[in-house]
C-alpha cells in the first residue's frame, strides 16, 4: 500500500480527477407488478436516437443513461431527473426497483425491443432475438447498474510523465486501464459482497432443477439463498455456461483482449447454427458481437456511427471502463447511491496504482471460484477465498483491502473538502464485520412474511411517490421534453434513408469483423 500512496504523493494530487456516468436498467410494470407489454411510450422519444432514455432487451425494459459527469452529486442528480421525467409520464405503470425481475410472463410473451425500419434498428432487434434464442428471454429481463469511469486527460499526462515510459500516450493509457481491470477482476468479489442485492427470485423465474440445486423456498412465491448476495452474478443470471466453456477473453493487454473477442465473434458454434429461413440472430458464432460478452468489467470507447468498435479500440485505445457487476439497489430510488459510487471510485484508484499480476489460467479460475463463493455463500461466517494460491477468509481479506483504501480516502476527501470517502469506507467495513448490514441481508429480513414480488412492488410504489413528490423544475422538464422530441425527428431522418437490403447489411458487418480479426492475426 505504501507504493500506492507514494505514487499518488509523487503525482500532483489535484490531477487525480475522474469522470463517471451511470446506466440504470429497469422494467416497466403494471400497478400490480406484472411486466408491462405496452409499447415504449411516445413521450419518451425514440429509443434508437435518444441519448438518455432507451431500452435494453425488452420493449418493457428501460435503460436510463446520464451524460458524463465530473462529480458523484451531478451524476445522481442527472439520473434522478431522468427518473422523475419517466415516472411522471407513465401514469399507471411503475418502475421495478430490483435486479431480479417481477414475476415474468411465459418466455414467448416477453416483448423484444423494437427500434424502427432502418437497418440499424433491425440489427438491434435481430441481436436481441439472438439473445432470446441463446439464453431465453426471461434471463434477459434481469436488470443492472453499469458504472462508467474514466480518468481525465490531464491525469494521464501527469502519470505518463511520472512513470517516464516510452509508450505513446494512447498505448500507455490502454496499458494502465488493463492493469486496473485485471486488479478489479481479482477483487470483484468484494463489491459483489458489499452491494449484492439479488438474494431471492420469484418462483416463476427459476427452473425446477435450479430450485433443487441452489435455492431454498422462502414462501410459496419466492426462492432464495440463505447466505446469497447476488444471484444475478451467478448461474441464475449472467453467467453463461456456453461462454464459460468456450470463451477465454484475455485481460493481459488490449491486443490480447481484442484478439480473443474477435475470435469469438468470428468462430461458429454448432449449437447456434440452426438452419432457419428467418433471421433470428446476427450470426451463429460464439458471440454475435462484443456486446454479448458477459463480464464484470469491460474496456470501452465511443465509436463513430457505423464504425467497428474493435477496430476503433485498437486504433485509438481505451477511453473508459465499464463496471458491470452492480445489482440495482432496491432501496435507492434511482438504483444506486453516493456511498456506493464513492467506494467504487476508491477501489478503482487502488486498482490502478497497485501491482497488477498477469492473469493465467490458475488466476482466472480463482476469480471465477471466488465470485461463485460470494454469490451463494458470501454472508456465511465460514466463507473463504483464494488469494493468489493462499486461502483467506472473506472478512480478513476484505479488511486488508479496506486498510489499503484509507490513504486513498484521505487524498480524495482532502481534494473534495469533505469526509464522504471515509464515511463510505467505514460503512463498507461494518458490512464485513456484520453481514446482516448488507443489502442482501436486509432484503431477506424484509421478506419475512411477504414475497420477493410483494417487497419489490412496495418499494416500486414508494419510489414512484418519491418522484412525484419531487417534480422537475420547469427548465429540466423542458430540456428532457425537447430531447425526446428531437430524438423522434432524428429517427424519422434515419428511417427515410435509402439503404441496402438487410441481409447485405448483416454480411458487411460480419465481413468487417472478419477483416479486423484477420488483421490482428497477421500482426502477431
Amino acid at each position: 500500500m505504501l507504493d500506492v500512496l507514494n505514487s499518488i504523493a509523487r503525482l500532483d494530487s489535484s490531477s487525480l480527477c475522474f469522470q463517471r456516468g451511470l446506466e440504470r436498467e429497469t422494467l416497466r410494470t403494471g400497478p400490480g407488478g406484472q411486466l408491462a407489454t405496452t409499447d415504449h411510450h411516445q413521450f419518451l422519444g425514440s429509443k434508437l436516437c435518444h441519448p438518455r432514455i432507451t431500452t435494453d432487451f425488452s420493449e418493457s425494459q428501460l435503460e436510463l443513461i446520464t451524460p458524463v459527469c465530473d462529480t458523484t452529486e451531478d451524476a445522481l442528480r442527472q439520473l434522478n431527473n431522468i427518473h422523475v421525467f419517466v415516472s411522471d409520464g407513465l401514469q399507471d405503470e411503475i418502475l421495478w426497483p430490483a435486479s431480479m425481475p417481477c414475476a415474468p410472463p411465459p418466455d414467448a410473451n416477453i416483448p423484444l425491443a423494437r427500434y424502427g425500419s432502418s437497418n440499424l434498428a433491425k440489427l438491434k432487434e435481430t441481436y436481441r432475438s439472438g439473445l432470446g434464442y441463446r439464453y431465453g428471454r426471461t434471463m434477459q429481463t434481469i436488470c443492472a447498474i453499469h458504472y462508467n469511469f474514466s480518468f481525465r486527460d490531464s491525469f494521464w499526462k501527469a502519470l505518463h510523465e511520472l512513470e517516464q515510459t516510452s509508450d505513446t500516450m494512447c498505448d500507455f493509457r490502454s496499458r494502465r486501464y488493463f492493469d486496473l481491470m485485471r486488479n478489479f477482476r481479482r477483487l470483484s468479489w468484494l463489491p459483489t459482497y458489499l452491494f449484492g442485492a439479488s438474494p431471492a427470485v420469484s418462483d416463476t423465474f427459476v427452473s425446477e432443477q435450479r430450485k433443487d440445486n441452489l435455492l431454498r423456498k422462502l414462501d410459496d412465491a419466492t426462492w432464495y439463498g440463505p447466505n446469497a448476495t447476488s444471484l444475478r452474478n451467478g448461474g441464475l443470471g449472467y453467467q453463461s455456461a456456453t461462454q464459460s466453456g468456450l470463451l477465454n477473453i484475455c485481460y493481459n493487454s488490449l491486443d490480447n483482449y481484442l484478439l480473443t473477442l474477435a475470435e469469438a465473434i468470428c468462430t461458429k458454434y454448432e449449437n447456434y447454427d440452426q438452419p432457419n429461413k428467418d433471421t433470428i440472430q446476427v450470426n451463429p458464432n460464439i458471440l454475435q458481437s462484443e456486446a454479448e460478452f458477459y463480464t464484470s468489467i469491460r474496456a470501452k470507447r465511443v465509436p463513430p456511427p457505423g464504425a467497428n468498435l474493435l477496430e476503433v479500440l485498437q486504433k485509438d485505445g481505451v477511453e473508459y471502463i465499464e463496471v458491470r457487476l452492480l445489482d440495482v439497489n432496491p432501496y435507492a430510488p434511482v438504483g444506486i447511491d453516493a456511498e456506493t459510487i464513492n467506494f467504487l471510485d476508491m477501489l478503482l484508484v487502488h486498482n490502478l496504482f497497485s501491482p497488477s499480476p498477469i492473469h493465467d489460467d490458475v488466476l482466472c479460475a480463482s476469480v471465477e471460484a471466488n465470485m461463485k463463493t460470494v454469490v451463494y455463500e458470501g454472508r456465511s461466517n465460514t466463507a473463504d477465498l483464494d488469494d493468489m494460491g493462499s486461502r483467506r477468509s472473506l472478512r480478513e481479506w476484505g479488511n486488508s483491502i479496506m486498510d489499503d483504501l484509507m490513504g486513498i480516502a484521505d487524498v480524495l476527501d482532502r481534494l473534495g473538502g469533505s469526509d464522504d470517502f471515509h464515511m463510505s469506507l467505514e460503512t463498507q467495513r461494518q458490512k464485513l464485520e456484520h453481514p446482516e448490514l448488507t443489502t442482501s441481508a436486509r432484503m431477506i429480513d424484509d421478506m419475512q412474511g411477504r414475497s420477493f414480488h410483494d417487497l419489490g412492488l412496495a418499494l416500486a410504489q414508494k419510489h414512484r411517490d418519491f418522484f412525484h413528490a419531487n417534480p422537475l423544475s420547469k427548465a429540466d422538464y423542458e430540456y428532457l421534453s425537447a430531447m425526446a422530441h428531437e430524438s423522434l425527428k432524428a429517427q424519422q431522418k434515419i428511417d427515410a434513408k435509402s439503404e441496402p437490403p438487410f441481409a447485405q447489411y448483416l454480411d458487411q458487418i460480419q465481413s468487417d469483423y472478419e477483416a479486423v480479426y484477420q488483421a490482428m492475426l497477421n500482426s502477431q
